[in-house]
Formats: C-alpha cells, sequence, structure tokens
C-alpha cells in the first residue's frame, strides 16, 4: 500500500458489486481507488468467470481478473437461495450506498432483490445497471460484439480489407468509465436531495457516444462513415510513416504545424504549394502529400525525426509496444504501475492536489473475506 495520507474523496460510501467480467467491475474498482469500501458478491466455487480467463495466471488467478478486481472484498454468496439472498437485501438497506449489477435483465427479480423495491426500502440507495443493449433488447452484451454492431469494427483496419477490432476491450472499458460517472453523479446528487436513483448504462449507447467527429460528420453529411487505416478523414498529414528504422506517427493539427514540418524536413516550399497550403488542400491531395513526405522521411531514424519535431513542436512519436510505453512512463515522475502484496498494479490517471487516489487492497482470493461479511450480515440483523 501506499504512504499516501490524503483523504480519500469516497472515503466512507460503501459499494455492493454484483457485477463481473470487466466493465462494472472496472467501474467499481475506481470507485475503490478514491476511498470506497467494496463488498463483490461471487457465485461459490467459481465466482467471477474472469478468474478462470487465462493463461497468465499469477499466484493461480488470472492477470484478466486481477486488471479490474482491487480493492474489493470478495463473499460467495449462493443468490439461489434464501439465506444468500436475505444477506444481499440487507446489505443493500443497511449497509450499502451504491449498488452495481450487470445481469442479464429479470434475473435480479428472479432472486426477490428487485432494484426498485430495494429503492422503495431504502430511499437513499443508488442503484446502478450496466447491460449490453438499450431498453428494448435484453440480450447480453459482449465486447467483441458491440464493437462489431455499434459501427467501431466499420472504422477500423486497413483501408482494402476486412474490420478489424480494437487491441483492447474499448467497449467494456468506456461503458465502464461512463457508468463510473454516473454513479459518482447520482452521488453528489445523493448529497443535495438526500435521495438515491438509478443509473442504467449500455455498451451499445455508450460505443455511440464516443463516436464523437465520426458520428457529427454523418449526421451534418449524411455519408457513412469509411475507414481510413491509420490516416485521419479531416486532416493531413495525420498518419503513420516508415522511417528508417521503424514507423513514426505525425499528426498535424494546422496550417503553422506544418510549415514548421516542412522547414524540419528541409522543404519549405511545400507550405506555399497551392496543394498543400491549407488543411483542405492537403485533405485534396492526401496521396501526393504522403508520397513527398514518405520519401524525405524514411531517410532517417525514428528518434532523430522525433527529436528534430520535437524541438519545432510539430506532434509527432515512434510506436510504442506496451513494454516501451511503460518504460518511457517510468522514466518520469509519479509512476502508473505499483505492487500491492506483489501483485502488480496500474494506477487510473487522476492526480488530485489534495484527496487521495490510488490502487489500496490487492484482489481478493475468491471467497477471501466470505466469513467476515457474513459476521457483517449478522450484525446488521442484529441491529434491526
Amino acid at each position: 500500500m501506499s504512504s499516501d495520507q490524503r483523504a480519500a474523496s469516497l472515503a466512507g460510501i460503501h459499494i455492493l458489486d454484483l457485477s463481473r467480467v470487466l466493465a462494472a467491475p472496472y467501474a467499481t474498482m475506481a470507485l475503490g481507488d478514491l476511498g470506497a469500501e467494496i463488498i463483490k458478491i461471487e457465485r461459490p466455487g467459481s465466482g467471477d468467470e474472469t478468474r478462470q480467463w487465462g493463461p497468465p495466471f499469477l499466484g493461480g488467478q488470472s492477470a484478466y481478473f486481477l486488471s479490474a478486481n482491487r480493492n474489493k472484498k470478495s463473499c460467495q454468496v449462493d443468490l439461489g437461495n434464501q439465506e444468500g439472498q436475505n444477506l444481499v437485501r440487507t446489505l443493500a438497506l443497511k449497509w450499502a450506498d451504491v449498488i452495481v449489477e450487470n445481469f442479464k435483465p429479470g434475473t435480479l427479480e428472479k432472486f426477490s432483490l428487485s432494484l426498485q423495491d430495494l429503492r422503495a426500502e431504502n430511499p437513499r440507495l443508488i442503484t446502478a445497471t450496466l447491460r449490453g443493449y438499450p431498453q428494448g433488447d435484453d440480450r447480453p452484451g459482449y465486447d467483441f460484439v458491440m464493437q462489431a454492431g455499434a459501427g467501431l469494427m466499420s472504422l477500423n483496419g486497413p483501408v482494402e480489407g476486412p474490420p478489424y477490432k480494437m487491441g483492447i476491450a474499448v467497449a467494456d472499458i468506456t461503458s465502464g468509465l461512463f457508468l463510473l460517472s454516473g454513479i459518482l453523479s447520482a452521488l453528489l446528487v445523493r448529497e443535495r436531495t438526500g435521495k438515491g436513483q438509478h443509473v442504467e448504462v449500455s455498451l451499445f449507447d455508450s460505443q455511440i457516444a464516443w463516436w464523437v467527429n465520426v458520428g457529427m460528420a454523418h449526421l451534418v453529411t449524411g455519408n457513412p462513415p469509411v475507414r481510413w487505416g491509420n490516416a485521419h478523414p479531416q486532416l493531413a498529414p495525420y498518419e503513420l510513416f516508415e522511417a528508417s528504422d521503424g514507423y513514426l506517427a505525425i499528426a498535424v493539427g494546422n496550417d503553422q504545424q506544418f510549415m514548421r514540418l516542412c522547414q524540419v524536413l528541409q522543404h519549405p516550399e511545400w507550405a506555399a504549394d497551392s496543394r498543400y497550403r491549407t488543411n483542405p488542400d492537403r485533405v485534396s491531395h492526401r496521396s501526393a502529400l504522403h508520397e513527398d513526405l514518405q520519401g524525405v522521411l524514411e531517410q532517417q531514424p525514428v528518434a532523430q525525426w522525433t527529436q528534430q519535431l520535437d524541438a519545432k513542436q510539430v506532434p509527432a512519436g515512434p510506436v510504442h509496444t506496451i513494454p516501451q510505453a511503460l518504460a518511457w512512463r517510468n522514466s518520469l515522475p509519479n509512476p502508473v504501475v505499483s505492487l500491492l502484496d506483489d501483485i502488480p498494479q496500474i494506477h487510473l490517471p487522476w492526480r488530485f492536489s489534495d484527496s487521495s487516489a490510488r490502487p489500496r487492497y490487492r484482489p481478493p482470493e475468491l471467497g477471501e473475506h466470505t466469513a467476515e461479511v457474513w459476521e457483517l450480515y449478522r450484525s446488521l440483523r442484529k441491529d434491526q
């Protein structure tokens, strides 16, 4: 654990986590970094299915599970029996500030744990649901299928070739972040009004929400967006080039940057060329522009170009592997990886001046805190 003694913004907030896999557990993990106390309810014997998603494994636990479940207490509970249902209901009514779940619609009702009923009994309770699809479609959601169905794959990959998925589970992670922001907003509203509410996010709608400029271009023109590979539909040059020893990313965002790029490449005349003078000109002649730039950039290594372009404030950089990116980041202050009982954890990017946000406790073994949570349940029942 870190020696950070600053107060955490969500200290004293209790999260009852009924979720599994990645999107919602990622959101609850983030709440834990902000100081919330989390009890994760897991199926006896197997737990969260991502515990078995490997290799790789560390100490018998999958790296996948370890990536999204720090800061949590694990309690094995059979929701199919009355006592398990009583435990969850009691925690919801007497302990929890927030319940998070991502069951298929209708599952909690089958266990007599309707979120609406729980909020009726505890008006301060915030309930949060992560769905696969928006209301009206009760199918379960999976990241790969969401990337396909919400249009992301149609934009990713080579111009001439099949659609590609992203290398990271972006549908899950973006949905988890939207769920996190919804929960934080609901906590703020409750602070002002004293009342909880229901927060709902779907994986599908989360993908539509981050279409941003691509979606707006379609709404404005009516034209379906097309795949651009590593190029940008509205900017040029904004793509990869091959240097003498690897790939170089160049992202020119305005005409002044392009002028400085031309100076670095020792072709200042390109900035006055009628084909390249303005960004719309360059977009209209992107193939010729790419050919001209590539002919120069292939003559020197990536590091040399990066140094020269940085000096002229032209956005550019190498294509790093994951280990290379970590090595570069570790050369700077405030590390982004720390150990919790010898389990490495990647930090979330918050940096607060006056409050703490950090990984706090290692991901739990399955059922590690079952006895502790059942003792809490009995204590809460005794106080009724």
